[in-house]
């Protein structure tokens, strides 16, 4: 099996500038250690990158919510404008999703779970998962340290638009 650690993705992460507004407050570093501030973001307000460019307007997008200065555990969301299969890979930290919008198919270990709006899963760091979404379909992220995607055989491609999960 050939792996394949999908940096861009990480680059994307730490280049994004925080969202501004005057709602939002920033985490502060200092000396004695990371200071926590308060913080809230609209979602209009929000900064989204492409995580697969070469699929253009179809390609899912993220917008990093938070990484914490001390961590690295990151809040994240992805958007996902048109249905598709997210191919086998593994993060280096634990994971957590959140779906908000549409349905999403995890599947890890030869398991399924279909999980709709409100819909909360938890994986351990390198775990192999795949995933499906329907159109239009938005999840909030967790990872209790920096975030990563490693593709087993590589990052979605136009193949994987519009799939749907296999049947068993």
């Amino acid at each position: 099996m050939r792996k394949i650690t999908w940096t861009l993705t990480l680059l994307v992460a730490l280049s994004i500038p925080a969202a501004t507004s005057a709602q939002h407050h920033p985490t502060a570093d200092n000396q004695a250690g990371a200071t926590q501030h308060a913080m809230g973001l609209r979602y209009e307000d929000l900064q989204w990158q492409p995580i697969v460019p070469e699929l253009g307007a179809d390609s899912p997008q993220v917008s990093i919510l938070r990484v914490d200065p001390k961590t690295q555990a990151t809040q994240l969301l992805i958007r996902i404008p048109k249905a598709m299969h997210v191919p086998m890979h593994w993060h280096s930290a634990n994971e957590t999703h959140t779906v908000i919008r549409g349905t999403f198919v995890f599947e890890h270990e030869g398991k399924r779970h279909e999980l709709g709006s409100g819909g909360f899963n938890y994986l351990p760091a390198r775990m192999h998962h795949q995933a499906w979404a329907t159109d239009d379909s938005l999840v909030f992220i967790t990872v209790d340290s920096g975030w990563d995607v490693n593709w087993v055989s590589g990052p979605p491609t136009r193949s994987d638009l519009g799939q749907r999960p296999p049947s068993r």
